[in-house]
């Protein structure tokens, strides 16, 4: 008797503004998968939160039709708990690739959870972490990681001094601005003047009510691919030469100006420190599954400083965290089917767990 396909219901879209992006690694991760391993299940969520059945794509991915570069949030809109569900002979694993807030951030990871689904990447509370840049530096500093040095503030919270003239005394100029809860650079801002950071504070309040402030770092940009859980394995690492001032929306996904270099061109002893810190800001964030962890790298200055970590990266063949892995040996569908053996291999340990007082 053969074994029963593992039905992967792939979640794409989202209320966040990062939908677009969504869009965009669902369809090539639904290319990519292996249908000899699995039953695909396109799921899209619209700007509402409703959840779509895309049953046209998945016809299509069953016929061998090519898909869209950009899979549209179309079928009949569904019960969430009947997608996750599927029948009682059938093993699903949902691989929610949604990016920014109400999917990156734990809430569907919560879900999953509260239905004892398996899914692909953090739990919920690195999802949440990770995502709340504020928070996540708090806790990365704690465990001493390096960082640059940032500030951030509450909208509406009292404060001695306004939050302008205290940036710029404590950060100097320029900074960037970023709102706490998003992804793909949307709602950063450089501001070289304290007029430019008012208005950047403005442009980062209409994504969320916590913002972060950050000295501008004269430094590069690498970045590290990580996979696995408590021992994680490291990509060797890339570096991203922006087109524009900073590594902007634009950047990756409109214009394609700036240059990717994988591997960067570092020392070994580099790399070594590289992917060494990738995997411990990696653990001490509680992350599991998969990440991908940004740096500055000042050379001859304070060396390798944490910018951030991404627990859902982009996922298109041209994104950097697939491209690292290829790079360092691991290519596009055998990186899916890690990833949900990782699911897996995580949702049976933690249902494990005794539930007895």
């Amino acid at each position: 008797m053969s074994t029963p396909l593992l039905r992967l219901v792939v979640l794409y879209g989202g209320v966040s503004a990062e939908h677009d992006v969504s869009r965009i690694s669902a369809a090539h991760v639904l290319a990519a998968a292996d249908q000899d391993k699995y039953v695909l299940v396109p799921v899209g969520i619209d700007k509402q939160g409703v959840w779509h059945r895309n049953e046209a794509a998945a016809q299509a991915l069953a016929a061998g039709d090519q898909l869209p570069n950009q899979l549209d949030i179309e079928g009949p809109a569904v019960d969430p708990l009947d997608v996750l569900r599927g029948s009682s002979t059938e093993v699903t694993v949902v691989f929610p690739l949604l990016h920014g807030p109400h999917g990156e951030d734990g809430t569907v990871q919560g879900m999953l959870e509260l239905f004892s689904v398996p899914y692909v990447g953090c739990g919920v509370l690195s999802s949440s972490l990770c995502m709340d840049k504020a928070m996540a530096k708090e806790v990365a500093e704690r465990a001493g990681i390096p960082q640059c040095k940032w500030l951030s503030f509450r909208d509406g919270a009292a404060d001695a001094r306004t939050i302008v003239e205290r940036a710029v005394d404590e950060l100097g100029l320029p900074v960037f601005v970023k709102p706490a809860n998003m992804g793909s650079s949307v709602g950063v801002s450089r501001a070289g003047s304290a007029a430019e950071l008012d208005e950047a504070i403005n442009v980062a309040l209409r994504y969320d009510d916590v913002v972060v402030i950050e000295e501008a770092v004269d430094g590069r940009e690498i970045e590290v691919g990580v996979l696995g859980g408590i021992a994680p394995d490291t990509t060797f690492p890339g570096e991203v030469k922006p087109g524009s001032d900073f590594y902007d929306y634009e950047d990756k996904y409109l214009t394609g100006n700036a240059e990717l270099m994988i591997p960067a061109p570092l020392s070994d002893e580099a790399i070594g420190q590289a992917r060494e810190l990738a995997a411990d800001a990696f653990v001490a964030l509680r992350c599991a599954g998969l990440a991908r962890v940004d740096f500055f790298y000042e050379e001859g200055g304070r060396g390798w400083l944490l910018n951030e970590i991404n627990t859902m990266p982009g996922f298109t063949p041209a994104s950097m965290y697939p491209k690292m892995w290829e790079e360092s040996g691991i290519a596009y569908p055998d990186l899916i089917d890690r990833l949900v053996t990782l699911a897996l291999e995580v949702h049976r340990r933690r249902g494990s767990f005794s539930t007895e007082h």
